[in-house]
Parts: structure tokens; sequence; C-alpha cells
């Protein structure tokens, strides 16, 4: 994911590089969104009929090729071609094949704890990836050499984790053959007409939004309480990087306190929906830095309640062979926060002012948590039920 959202990092540098507009840097980022939202379903398809190992190890290659060939051209027109093909390298068969690979390394009594520690390590990593490629960019006084060498960095950290998983990774290949030819394209019309599916997407749209969403308490502190943006940006780091930390400690309180992840996500649901519900609460001229802290606790749940929301598949009763199907059909519906509430967010902001507008803004997320709360519960009431129907036949 380096190079989709490079602008988040080097935004001015690569506006000057490629001597585009700003409507011009966000229109890549569309055209990536909706190749994404195309092809979720039939990469998750295609991520159950070939081995893991595979599938990822040639969509890393190719998004190594599209940094590079991207690094010598630097111009707009090739930039949409390989943006769009980016939507093939690191969403199509890429994203369900990674879902589909945590999945499999761990027993079904481990799923969250697997689930926490690919986020955990997804965050560290990234943040170290970007380190460098901030490092080697500043290396120079040119902009545009220091973007072009930021992007050639970002490439070959990618081909090296090809190579890595291709070295590193087991491949079961009498398993993935015997999956490849169980598998049917009736399987994917079952599991559209399968409420449990549905729920699944839904309750990774309440827990995707909720996380995405934390990142308003950064302007919230500076609108509302005066805070300076960099004391801000110090909470906001802590929120977005430290605390990613804590999704293995989401995943193994899920695995080994509560022995499921979906009854887990209940309670993580409605003490987040406490924690938003709080901030409107709080009473007028109360300490600015006493609010900046008691804004982390909500930061620090929401990431160790995203963390493992995908771990839930495994409660939900789908099948390990129609893991990537079901994650590609979840993608689509689990990831409309970042289209959806970003733009209503904002206009809340810009019609009815800053506090009416946080005050919406908390309500709304604290309702969502709710909301995730109950679908969670339907998942838990349900795979209670079927291990009792189980229990009583045997």
């Amino acid at each position: 994911y380096f190079l989709p959202y490079i602008k988040y990092v080097f935004y001015d540098a690569q506006i000057a590089a490629m001597h585009i507009t700003n409507q011009q840097s966000g229109l890549l980022l569309t055209i990536y969104t909706i190749g994404n939202v195309l092809l979720y379903i039939p990469g998750g398809i295609l991520a159950d009929r070939i081995a893991p190992k595979k599938a990822l190890v040639y969509s890393l290659w190719a998004t190594s090729i599209l940094c590079f060939a991207y690094a010598f051209t630097f111009n707009f027109y090739v930039a949409l071609l390989i943006w769009l093909g980016l939507s093939f390298s690191t969403a199509f068969v890429f994203w369900a094949s990674l879902m589909k690979a945590v999945r499999i390394v761990g027993t079904e009594e481990e799923q969250g704890f697997m689930y926490g520690i690919y986020y955990a390590c997804n965050g560290i990593s990234g943040a170290v990836v970007q380190a460098i490629a901030l490092y080697i960019y500043g290396t120079t006084d040119d902009i545009v050499a220091g973007f072009f060498r930021a992007v050639l960095v970002g490439g070959c950290f990618i081909a090296v984790a090809g190579f890595l998983i291709m070295l590193l990774m087991k491949t079961e290949q009498n398993k993935d053959r015997d999956a490849a030819s169980e598998f049917k394209m009736s399987a994917v019309g079952e599991l559209l007409k399968n409420p449990i599916v549905w729920i699944f997407s839904f309750i990774i749209f309440c827990g995707y939004g909720v996380f995405t969403s934390t990142s308003y308490f950064t302007p919230y502190l500076t609108v509302t309480l005066g805070i300076s943006p960099s004391e801000s940006g110090v909470f906001a780091v802590i929120r977005n990087y430290l605390f990613l930390l804590l999704a293995p400690l989401g995943g193994i309180i899920a695995d080994k306190v509560f022995n499921s992840t979906a009854k887990y996500l209940a309670l993580a649901f409605l003490i987040l929906a406490g924690c938003f519900w709080g901030v409107l609460v709080l009473p007028t001229g109360i300490s600015p830095l006493f609010v900046s802290i008691y804004t982390l606790i909500p930061g620090a749940l929401a990431m160790m309640l995203y963390g493992v929301v995908f771990s839930i598949i495994s409660e939900a009763g789908i099948s390990r062979m129609l893991t990537g199907t079901a994650i590609g059909i979840a993608s689509i519906i689990g990831y409309l926060p970042d289209s959806i509430y970003h733009s209503v967010f904002g206009d809340w902001l810009d019609r009815y002012g800053s506090g009416p507008g946080y005050n919406m803004i908390f309500t709304f997320l604290s309702i969502s948590c709710i909301a995730g709360c109950l679908l969670s519960l339907i998942i838990y009431w349900r795979n209670r039920r079927a291990g009792e129907r189980r229990f009583e036949a045997r």
C-alpha cells in the first residue's frame, strides 16, 4: 500500500514531480478506489481457487514493477493507468489472499491473536518503510530527485517482501489443489444469499468506520479545546501508530478470556459507545490535557477492536475454502466509510459549526458502536446455538 496512498506522506513532492493540480492528485486515488470496489469480489473468488502463497508473491512483484514504472515516468496519464493497475496488484487477489493466509496460519482457537499480530506488524513495518523513505527523500535538496528516490525505496521493499514470502511461507499443494477443485461458482450465490455474510460485512463496516473516525479527535482537540496542532499531533501519533501494538492484546483477550471474537467485539463495541458518549458529557471548563488523555481511550479500544474484526469470520460458519470470496464481499461493504463518513462529517462541521458538528459526529459513532454490538451478538448467539445442537446430537 505504499504507492496508492503515497500522497499522504509526500503530497507536495508528488504534485511538484508530476506537475499536476490538487484535483488531479485526488483523481488518482479515486481511480484506485473505483478499481478496488469492482475487483474485491472477483478477486476473492480467485483467491479461493489458487494458493495464497502464489497470489501474494505475484501480486507483490506486480506492485513493485508498477512502483518502478511510476518512478521513471511521473506522467499523469501514465499514472492513471498505474493506479488502475495497483487495484489489480493490491486489491484484486492480493487482499483476500492476505486475509485468507492470516486465517490459515493459525488454528480456529487463535484467530483473534493472528489477526491482531498482522495489524500490529502491518503498522510497524509501514511506519519503518515510510521513515526510511523520508530519510532517503531528505538526502537531496531537489524535491523531484528526492521523491524519485523515495518511490524506488518503496518498490524495493515490496519486491523484498515478495521474495520473503516465496522463501518462508509454506505451501500445502495437495490441499490447495483439492480446494480449487472443490470450489464451485454456485457457492458465490449461496454466500450472497447467506444473511450471516451480510452481518459479517456490516460488523466490519462498523468496526472500520469507528477506527478510521478516531482521526477526528485531532481537529476536535485543536478547534474545540484550543490545543496547539503540535500537541494534538503527539496524541494523533500515539493513536495512529503506538496503539497498533495493542492489536495482538485484543486478539489474546478475544481468544483466551472470552473464547469468542464475537463476544469480545460485542463488549468492546458497547464500551466504545460509552466512550464516545462520554466526550459529549464532559463538563465545560475541564482541563484540555485531561480531555486529550481521555481521547486516547476510545483510540486504544478502536484499535483493539478493528485489529481482530476479520477473525469473526471463523465464528460466522464460513468455510476456509470460501474465505477469500466472503472477504471480497465484506470488503466492499466494510470499507465504505472511507467514501461516506468523511464527506458527511465534513458537511456537518461546515453547516453546523465545530461545537454541534462534533457532537453529531460522536453521537453517530456511538450509535454505530451499538449497531456493531448487536450484530456481533447475533453471530455469538447463532454460534452458541449451533454448538448446543452439536452437543445434543452427540
